[in-house]
């Protein structure tokens, strides 16, 4: 890379960095038990907005694989989300009525809870529809990752977006508080994906998948991004750019082995193609507040009108991780 691309970088780094810092005037503390976080504590971020139906699965879930601490941001949940927060003994939460799209969708604030909190900690950086699975998850906690992270000189773990659906239309089967929506969302694609290199950030860029072909089957290549890099050993010098899908600097998003090998990955099975998901994409096209003017939303909306069922004779029934390593869509690497 030139100086010039460099120093590109740089400032676009540095321009993240004081959008945190602006945008941290917006979050205000419900309960704020950071004070409690140890070092080298697991940490996990997420925004969050009428989610209470899926935290006690989530919550649930992370707890088993060795989160420590959970960093919360509430973007006005009107349903009881914050309050269930605040109630968690391993939860801090901060509230905000700003407009999520105007934070780079909700990144702003993560950012400066990154900053503030999360220097030279493990952090997962997710959604609460996205469940991190890695090699040897069934029986290795998440600190024996990072572990071997650590030992290997890697600092960010690269996990494919993997979209879960029904067999049958989505709406067909409703999901309960505490279900683990796996059990209703058990199916995914294992092929039907496309992979590009982006040498300016160097990092790959995925998609296809369900998605693509029921919502984007003529404009594929406006399906959302499938690579994601959410578990980071994070400095505060680092900042997502552009979701999770890359961080600077580029470095981090050097998730792959350039010379015929395989590095480590995951994939995170997501579930949102549950019976919420109607309500959902109906609130979010009414708010306005994603990506290119909600146009993934605005696709969902149409689609989902017709009842539509995601499955197809090349789906593939979920078992574990050996299976999606078995598939290509993940690597245990040289981690034995």
């Amino acid at each position: 890379m030139s100086i010039v691309g460099a120093i590109r970088l740089r400032a676009r780094r540095r321009r993240a960095h004081l959008r945190a810092f602006v945008k941290r005037r917006e979050l205000t503390p419900v309960v704020d038990r950071s004070p409690k976080i140890v070092p080298h504590a697991i940490l996990l971020l997420s925004t969050v907005r009428n989610e209470r139906v899926r935290l006690p699965f989530f919550l649930r879930y992370y707890r088993d694989l060795g989160v420590d601490h959970f960093l919360f941001v509430d973007n006005d949940s009107t349903d009881g989300t914050r309050e269930y927060l605040a109630e968690q003994p391993d939860v801090s939460i901060w509230t905000t009525d700003a407009s999520y799209k105007a934070s780079h969708f909700g990144m702003d604030w993560l950012t400066h809870l990154q900053r503030r909190y999360c220097h030279g900690h493990w952090c997962l950086t997710v959604d609460v529809d996205e469940f991190l699975v890695y090699p040897f998850c069934e029986t290795r906690p998440l600190r024996a990752l990072t572990d071997w992270l650590d030992a290997s000189a890697v600092r960010s773990f690269s996990a494919m977006l993997l979209d879960m659906y029904p067999k049958g239309p989505v709406q067909a089967r409703p999901y309960h508080e505490g279900q683990n929506p796996f059990e209703i969302a058990q199916w995914f694609d294992s092929g039907n994906y496309t992979i590009n290199r982006n040498f300016w950030n160097n990092n790959l860029w995925i998609q296809g998948g369900p998605r693509a072909r029921m919502f984007f089957p003529d404009t594929p290549y406006s399906a959302p991004a499938l690579n994601k890099i959410p578990l980071v050993n994070w400095d505060r010098s680092y900042a997502y750019v552009s979701s999770t899908h890359m961080l600077l600097p580029r470095g981090l998003n050097l998730v792959f082995d350039e010379w015929g090998g395989e590095k480590a990955s995951g994939c995170l099975l997501h579930a949102k193609f549950l019976d919420t998901f109607a309500v959902k994409a109906a609130e979010e096209m009414t708010r306005g507040q994603h990506y290119a003017n909600s146009q993934e939303y605005t696709a969902y909306q149409k689609a989902l009108a017709s009842q539509p069922d995601l499955w197809c004779k090349f789906s593939e029934k979920y078992i574990n991780w050996r299976q999606l390593e078995i598939l290509g869509l993940m690597s245990k690497g040289n981690w034995a």
